[in-house]
């Protein structure tokens, strides 16, 4: 405390005695205990932050599962669509195949039944103009002459 290089005994003690009662003066507002009441809500604030970090990630997960469960119904869909794509292509291919290969002709032939037979005339049957307008055909002539289709070559 003094300026002098040397100092006496009692000055030492003194001056000892004061730098413990300011530490543990410093000591004893730094790290006073906790009353029950504090200790409560630290404890009331850390589970509440626990919950809220459950709760988010309880509805991340639902969130989640909702939209794997949408990409598996949508894989299932189109899965399905390639597996009928997948078969009608195969079809088509055997059927490519059979047309070209021997005797494919006259099987393409046979199955075209529709088809009209060369020494056979084709008979197309047209309506007179005033039945055109009428929505569905009707074998009743408008006037009752009793005309019958005309048949066209």
């Amino acid at each position: 405390m003094s300026n002098l290089p040397f100092a006496l005994p009692s000055e030492q003690q003194g001056e000892k005695q004061g730098e413990k009662q300011g530490e543990t003066m410093l000591a004893n507002t730094a790290l006073r205990p906790s009353t029950p009441g504090q200790e409560l809500i630290c404890s009331l604030i850390g589970l509440s932050l626990k919950l809220g970090i459950g709760l988010v990630a309880l509805v991340s997960l639902a969130r989640l599962a909702g939209a794997y469960q949408e990409r598996l119904d949508r894989y299932g869909e189109i899965r399905a669509v390639l597996d009928i794509q997948q078969a009608k292509l195969l079809k088509a291919q055997h059927r490519f195949d059979q047309l070209f290969s021997t005797g494919g002709e006259q099987k393409l032939i046979q199955e075209q039944d529709q088809w009209i037979a060369p020494n056979r005339m084709r008979v197309v049957w047209k309506q007179p103009q005033a039945q055109a307008n009428t929505p569905f055909p009707t074998v009743e002539q408008p006037g009752g002459n009793g005309a019958q289709p005309q048949a066209t070559h």
